[in-house]
């Protein structure tokens, strides 16, 4: 995945990362991982001397420049803060964003702004908690769960959607550089979507599976 989306596989990489760290894993294998990592990122960059086509090493360095040099803000980066910042506190209204003419990629990769500029920081911070609701619902339903299987399936997959929505209001908010993560469920695109949708489908059927062992543990208390 790195080659042609390196945002997509570092966020994967975090995730794996944190699962590990999670279940336990001997933290030298956590951190053999992570110098393994640097490895193969550096063995990227060595093949982009030889296939420059293959590896968008030039994208990657443009972005991080940008988002190190303040003097130097991307176009993309500028109208995001001129959307955030029309939006004060309760925004223009549904509908009324006019950055969104000017702002690349407002339904999808800066929809955060986009949002923020019609519905204000309350709207902005409503998203938010939304997200970290559903965090802490699949939180709270793997600490019940007594299949570690079925705890790390629904662990990864939220994690990896959380992480994905923050990496998206980060970049809206210019706290990282620019990455083409979109916004889980909110952010216009139909691939996007229909991955989410079977991220969910996964953690509720893990949900519906602890609600069966429940009800079967609770009539096997009532019949004893």
């Amino acid at each position: 995945i790195a080659p042609a989306d390196l945002s997509t596989a570092l966020m994967l990489f975090l995730t794996t990362g944190i699962m590990m760290f999670v279940a336990r894993v001997d933290l030298k294998y956590i951190i053999l991982l992570f110098f393994l990592g640097v490895v193969i990122f550096a063995f990227l960059i060595l093949i982009h001397k030889y296939a420059p086509d293959f590896v968008r090493l030039e994208t990657w360095v443009s972005r991080i420049s940008q988002f190190m040099d303040s003097s130097e803000v991307g176009y993309q980066v500028e109208q995001s803060k001129m959307a955030i910042s029309n939006g004060a506190l309760l925004g223009q209204g549904p509908g009324n964003s006019v950055m969104r003419n000017y702002l690349p990629s407002p339904y999808s990769d800066f929809v955060y702004a986009t949002i923020i500029e019609e519905y204000g920081l309350v709207g902005g911070f409503v998203v938010l908690f939304l997200y970290i609701l559903l965090f802490l619902r699949v939180v709270r339903l793997i600490t019940k769960s007594k299949k570690a299987f079925g705890a790390m399936v629904a662990l990864g997959l939220s994690l990896n959607l959380i992480l994905q929505a923050l990496i998206n209001m980060a970049v809206s908010v210019d706290l990282v550089p620019v990455t083409g993560l979109p916004l889980p469920l909110v952010s216009m695109g139909g691939t996007s979507i229909l991955f989410t949708c079977i991220s969910l489908g996964i953690i509720l059927s893990v949900s519906k599976f602890m609600e069966s062992i429940s009800n079967t543990e609770a009539q096997t208390q009532t019949s004893s």
